[in-house]
């Protein structure tokens, strides 16, 4: 079967070669990996991409886990048949900092662990030869690097693709930022016509001046409905920008998850009548604004966002996510209702944007400049270095996620201290720049603290916990009301709200626990979601919320929960095996397209009180509930989609607890078993 991959492999290469056209190779297999601290003579373990050394230190709750260097090596065999042609290595995400060096020699230094990055190595490699690709990774500490701090684990390792990319000498530049080379700018869209200028970063590898034609094609389907092409001569070993601007009449929208319609830009690059280079890039034609009193519009009309944030990791196998660990966590988000998404705290792996294109997301995309929390340190340090790096992250996310129609706003920071060194000026420098690069968005940040740092950004957000760190869901409530009134025109948003739960841990009571404990139940994150999300939906105002968070995930440094070294805030588990009671409040509220009828509490299985609430999230017109076989009565779900029988007297013993739709059309059950256990009183 190897054999049979690799003549196909081999067919293939040779066929793109003759074509000319852009060859894409994936160089996930058989790498070797040892920690640098070992000199010896081993020659380190076989490992397959993505990958991350901190499996288990990290997930484990091992404050200290390995933050160090780490050594992948990998053998490359260069077809002498790409000799003449030019080749780029194109790393996905490597954190945090890669020194790649090709036949022991440095070619190159990124600094920053959540963007692409690619170098030329076509003057490093012998063709027909066996080469060596060596990636030195560091992960530890760094005080010019973003982000400096952050409440989640910063796991090392090269965890998502890489590419060997082969084109001709002239080509459409990856070089521009791990750009696609291609900016499509949406310069006015409307239902009635867009305006639309693509930006074209080409590039000559030879020291020949070069002619070519460039062909722009936008795809509807499988039809072509603009067609443009413009002739451009390049100087020997240069870069050239060239715009084409084009019209589309009567635009075919791409307006979230209602309709995730895009076209296709194709961008040929001609010479000598045969296709030398071709990129695709979605086209995905949309307006929207955010208005201070009504909130977030697509289009023309109001959008409620139903958000949650995400980040990128999961049990056993940390932050190296494949493909189908993607699709597996929008498919989830999806059924629960979720149409925007934070993406927290750094840019996302290409592929996930991609996802959330074709799904109809709306998307904040955020550096990491990530500050404390309640944790000590700082997010930000006064030297240029470090900021001089944020700005090239800033960059690097901007420019490789320009195309993608579900960004919607950029991220400048996320709970940032004013103390000390004081970041304000620099986020306007941050602000400027991203207006600089994309004037069609809007910038926002995540704060959780009163400043001028609330002022820079068009958009703002706070981390709001009442109910969890302090005070009770209802004070969300007079914080808005108080802020909105207290500063009209600015567009507040909610970036942050939730609270720990684990599955193991009920009670019969509906008490507070301590956040920081090693007990946090179930049902009391239940009624701090239901009660804040009242709070944010009564309030049109707030142009975005975003539930911390979608999934649980690590943080090695905590304690508290049922394990150590894990943020349980989710509303599914790490494993994404189990979804927790509140998830299927918001999916009762959020997805009116699937019917829900879900029984709270079903966990909660021991019971040591006779009188208990009977608690259901459903979406459907009424249900029925029995006990022991028994009727208790038919109700119909409020404004909130909860409906809750209130003191119902369990037997001593088992109890079987029914709920079944009312309508013919609709039939959903739920069901569980609660066994009261009764205290024992002295024998007579």
């Amino acid at each position: 079967m190897r054999k049979f991959y690799l003549l196909c492999l081999t067919t293939l290469v040779f066929s793109l070669s003759a074509s000319g056209s852009r060859i894409d190779l994936l160089l996930n297999d058989n790498w070797s990996f040892r920690f640098s601290h070992n000199v010896s003579d081993f020659k380190g373990q076989r490992v397959d991409l993505p990958h991350t050394w901190n499996t288990v230190d990290a997930l484990s709750g091992k404050l200290d886990y390995k933050r160090g260097i780490g050594n992948y090596e990998k053998k490359l065999f260069v077809n002498p048949e790409w000799k003449g042609k030019r080749l780029f290595l194109r790393f996905e995400g490597v954190n945090t900092i890669a020194n790649v060096l090709v036949n022991g020699k440095h070619i190159g230094e990124h600094r920053g662990g959540y963007s692409a990055f690619v170098f030329e190595i076509t003057d490093r490699v012998n063709y027909g030869k066996e080469n060596t690709i060596l990636v030195r990774v560091n992960n530890a500490e760094q005080l010019d690097v973003m982000p400096l701090v952050g409440d989640f684990n910063f796991y090392g390792g090269i965890y998502r693709d890489v590419h060997l990319l082969i084109t001709d000498p002239v080509c459409i530049s990856p070089l521009d930022y791990a750009s696609p080379g291609v900016y499509l700018i949406q310069e006015s869209v409307s239902n009635k016509e867009a305006k639309v200028k693509a930006k074209i970063i080409l590039s000559n590898g030879s020291v020949q001046d070069e002619s070519a034609e460039i062909l722009l094609q936008i795809w509807d389907g499988n039809k072509v409905i603009r067609k443009e092409v413009r002739t451009v001569n390049l100087k020997g070993n240069s870069q050239l920008t060239e715009e084409i601007p084009f019209i589309i009449s009567r635009p075919h929208l791409w307006n979230g998850m209602k309709d995730p319609f895009m076209y296709r830009a194709e961008i040929s690059l001609i010479q000598n009548n045969r296709e030398i280079d071709k990129v695709n890039q979605p086209l995905g034609l949309r307006y929207f604004h955010v208005d201070p009193q009504k909130g977030f519009f697509l289009n023309g009309e109001q959008l409620k966002l139903h958000g949650v944030c995400r980040h990128q990791d999961r049990s056993e196998i940390g932050n190296a996510l494949h493909k189908e660990d993607h699709d597996e966590d929008v498919a989830i988000m999806r059924e629960m209702g979720v149409n925007a998404i934070r993406l927290s705290h750094y840019p996302h792996a290409t592929y996930l944007y991609d996802l959330l294109d074709r799904n109809g997301f709306i998307i904040w995309s955020e550096i990491p400049f990530v500050g404390p929390g309640g944790y000590n340190d700082k997010g930000f340090v006064d030297q240029p270095a470090f900021k001089e790096n944020g700005k090239e992250q800033l960059k690097e996310m901007i420019r490789q996620n320009y195309n993608h129609p579900s960004v919607c706003c950029w991220g400048m920071f996320n709970e940032l201290k004013e103390q000390g060194d004081n970041p304000v000026e620099y986020v306007k420098e941050l602000n400027a720049l991203a207006h600089s690069e994309d004037p069609t968005r809007p910038t926002t940040a995540a704060s959780n603290q009163e400043g001028n740092l609330n002022l820079i950004t068009d958009l703002i957000a706070w981390n709001r916990y009442d109910g969890w760190y302090g005070g009770m869901p209802k004070n969300l409530g007079d914080w808005l009301d108080n802020r909105h009134k207290s500063f009209p025109d600015q567009k507040i948003g909610i970036s942050e709200y939730g609270a720990g739960a684990s599955i193991y841990h009920q009670q019969d009571t509906l008490t507070k626990t301590v956040p920081n404990s090693w007990w946090h139940p179930e049902n009391w994150q239940t009624f701090y979601h239901m009660e804040n999300w009242k709070v944010i939906a009564e309030r049109p105002f707030i142009w975005g919320s975003f539930v911390w968070n979608m999934f649980d995930f690590g943080a090695a440094h905590r304690t508290e929960g049922d394990k150590p070294g894990r943020n349980d805030k989710g509303l599914v588990t790490f494993d994404r095996k189990v979804r927790k009671d509140a998830f299927y409040f918001y999916k009762a509220n959020w997805n009116k397209e699937a019917k829900t009828l879900y029984l709270c509490n079903k966990r909660n299985t021991n019971r040591h009180r006779s009188l208990t609430d009977v608690m259901v999230f459903t979406n459907v017109s009424g249900v029925e509930l029995f006990v022991n076989g028994k009727s208790m009565g038919k109700k119909s779900p409020d404004n909130y989609a909860t409906i809750c029988w209130k003191d119902i007297k369990l037997n001593p013993g088992e109890n079987l607890i029914e709920v079944r739709s009312t309508d013919s059309k609709v039939k959903l059950t739920d069901s569980c078993s609660w066994v009261l256990e009764m205290a024992s009183g002295p024998t007579l």
